[in-house]
């Protein structure tokens, strides 16, 4: 089979004005380099290289540069995972001393470290006198230069590393009860893998060429002090040919280290993605296995589980009390089983809300009560709260499996018991055949999934679900939705559901709460919110029109202007909200007549399908825009373009004001 040529797209051309120089550059930078490899004297590089004090220099070279690694890695993880993570005061100044290693030259480096742990320093009579420490002319304190030079590449990488993770994995992963040393252990440091390895790499390739810092405090003692680049020093005197081939063996071992790196912290092509990018690009949906039967119990009977694992939430009600303050202010109260949908338009604070009582934001605070039990003061992980943010969250280097028992073996449930529990729950929902996959193999609505499965499976006191069928198909959805609705018809905590789909309020939730800029709106339950809604946003996501203005004796005065007779109005002189179905909406070529109390001339502007009846955005200078409703068949019948004058009708009757 002939494969179809491939066009290329030509590249962009540099400018000779930049070419040149450019090249130049690169000149300058090679023949260094090109220097060494000429004068080497292959002939006589192998005893070169073998020789007595070439060897033990190479030897004490990498002994040093491995123990540096112990306190760059002890002391340089913790410190860049607070400047990455923690905001306090004098961050940009211990950033700069990070730096400052980096950019002092090594001799002055050499100098500060003696006059702080030399015999004379200010740290070394101490240490001479307590534990018999010596650092000049001593190993250890090659060591301790090497690591003052070295340890800034390590936390240079791993922050830039950290400030790449975003934050919402480490917050998933304390909402499903894992501790901050687990989390750091099992999801942090397992993601910046690639940081932690490259900056680690170049601490050691720093370390093993390190000189200025370490003649000048550790002095050139050989086998003692006198490493490899010491030696270097030392045979330029006596017999260059050998220091050169000694040069040769470090530029070569820098060459491997910073071309085993490419990408990763030199910013090359071929570095690794974003986990959130990989999901992205992750393959098409695949066809699921029959819907799951009905919610089993576990074997035992209900809250058996948690009765045989040590540090599980019992079985038993968890009504809710919240008082949040901040951005987003209200009082919640809920008993055990109530499942409550949040909508509202974006930026009113449905999210702030969830964050609020999940103790990750400091935008509001909440006072929160579960049970009986205020756990207000308590961290994330120990509040029993269970969060699916909108894009799952799923740690990118666990598998399906391993992600879903996560909040099951943070809990303390033995490894194999929390792995069967893991694959019912993604059995349940549909995506079992997949428990080995990761999430990067995951489509967008299976990685979702997994994610609804694994906060499931943590038993949380309270569960928040941030859109959590958003990125499902409509027929996935509809069996994911029977599916958790089955779960929270047998949950004794409550359940959150930030949405925009009414069917997923209508369906899933017992009571409505309509923020708007983080002050509720209505509270009640969604067959009232859909009779009566008092938001032009919620009507608007009912699929109804929604004027807001201000009541007449009549009805209602538009804020847009024009005027509006409804069959019940309210006192005049208040704010409210008028509410019209699209399917009450009567189009007319003509202007019509008989008993329509409302009648506006109008433009199409937008004509749209919904399923079997199409819908008309009509523009009018005598009242708001208005939706309307009709089938094709009329649209045909009336000749309805786009552009098209219409005059448009509603009945008193069809119109409702609702207090704002």
């Amino acid at each position: 089979m002939k494969r179809p040529a491939v066009r290329r797209t030509p590249g962009v051309r540099a400018p000779l004005l930049l070419t040149v120089p450019a090249l130049l550059a690169v000149a300058f930078l090679m023949l260094p380099l090109v220097g060494i490899l000429v004068r080497t004297s292959w002939s006589e590089l192998g005893d070169h290289l073998t020789a007595g004090a070439t060897t033990e220099a190479l030897r004490l070279s990498l002994l040093v540069s491995l123990w540096t690694l112990v306190p760059a890695l002890l002391l340089g993880v913790p410190l860049a995972w607070l400047l990455a993570r923690v905001p306090f005061p004098g961050k940009a100044f211990v950033r700069t001393l990070v730096l400052l290693p980096m950019v002092l030259p090594p001799t002055v480096g050499g100098v500060a470290l003696l006059l702080a742990f030399g015999r004379r320093g200010l740290l070394g009579p101490w240490l001479e006198e307590t534990f018999g420490v010596t650092l000049p002319f001593h190993t250890s304190g090659a060591v301790v230069a090497a690591t003052f030079v070295a340890m800034p590449f390590l936390v240079i990488s791993l922050e830039g590393a950290l400030g790449g993770l975003r934050p919402r994995y480490e917050e998933t992963a304390a909402s499903l009860g894992a501790s901050p040393v687990r989390v750091l252990l099992t999801v942090t440091l397992p993601m910046v893998a690639p940081g932690l390895i490259a900056g680690a790499a170049l601490t050691w390739a720093r370390a093993l060429g390190e000189f200025g810092a370490t003649i000048t405090f550790a002095g050139n003692l050989p086998g003692t002090t006198q490493t490899l680049p010491l030696q270097v020093y030392l045979l330029l005197q006596d017999s260059p040919e050998a220091a050169t081939s000694v040069s040769l063996l470090l530029l070569a071992i820098a060459m491997i280290v910073l071309l085993a790196l490419r990408g990763r912290w030199t910013g090359g092509p071929g570095g690794h993605r974003d986990p959130a990018d990989r999901e992205a690009a992750a393959r098409p949906e695949e066809p699921a296995p029959a819907a799951p039967g009905p919610l089993p119990d576990p074997p035992g009977g209900p809250g058996a589980k948690e009765a045989r694992a040590p540090g599980r939430i019992p079985s038993e009600p968890w009504p809710l009390h919240a008082d949040v303050t901040g951005f987003t202010r209200l009082t919640l109260d809920a008993g055990p089983g109530t499942t409550i949908a949040v909508v509202g338009p974006n930026g009113a604070g449905k999210t702030t809300l969830l964050r609020a009582l999940l103790g990750l934001t400091p935008r509001a605070h909440a006072t929160l009560v579960l049970g009986d039990r205020d756990v207000t003061a308590l961290p994330p992980h120990r509040r029993g709260v269970a969060w699916v943010p909108q894009d799952g969250a799923l740690f990118p280097h666990l598998s399906a499996l391993a992600n879903t028992a996560y909040g099951l073996r943070a809990h303390g449930v033995p490894r194999a018991e929390a792995r069967r529990e893991a694959q019912d729950w993604l059995d349940r929902l549909g995506v079992g055949h997949l428990a080995h996959r990761r999430p990067d193999r995951l489509s967008g609505g299976q990685a979702q999934r997994v994610a609804l499965a694994r906060a499931l499976a943590a038993r949380p006191r309270l569960l928040l679900l941030d859109e959590p069928l958003a990125a499902l198909d409509q027929t996935t959805r509809a069996r994911v939705r029977h599916t958790l609705r089955g779960h929270l018809a047998e949950f004794d905590g409550v359940c959150l559901i930030v949405t925009h789909d009414p069917v997923e309020a209508v369906s899933l939730a017992d009571r409505v709460l309509v923020l708007e800029d983080g002050r509720v709106l209505q509270d009640e339950p969604p067959a009232e919110v859909a009779r009566h809604p008092r938001s032009p946003w919620v009507a608007r996501m009912l699929g109804r029109n929604a004027w807001p203005g201000t009541t007449t004796a009549e009805g209602l005065a538009p804020e847009g202007g024009g005027r509006l007779v409804v069959a019940e109005p309210l006192p005049a002189g208040a704010p409210a909200l008028a509410v019209i179905g699209p399917e009450a909406v009567s189009v007319h070529r003509e202007r019509p007549t008989g008993s329509p109390r409302n009648v506006w001339p109008g433009t199409v502007r937008e004509i749209t399908s919904g399923g079997s009846r199409l819908r008309l955005l009509i523009t009018s200078p005598e009242a708001p825009d208005l939706v309307a409703e009709i089938t094709p068949e009329s649209a045909a019948e009336l000749g309805l373009a786009d552009g098209s004058a219409v005059w448009t009708s509603v009945k008193a009757t069809e119109a409702r004001v609702v207090p704002l």
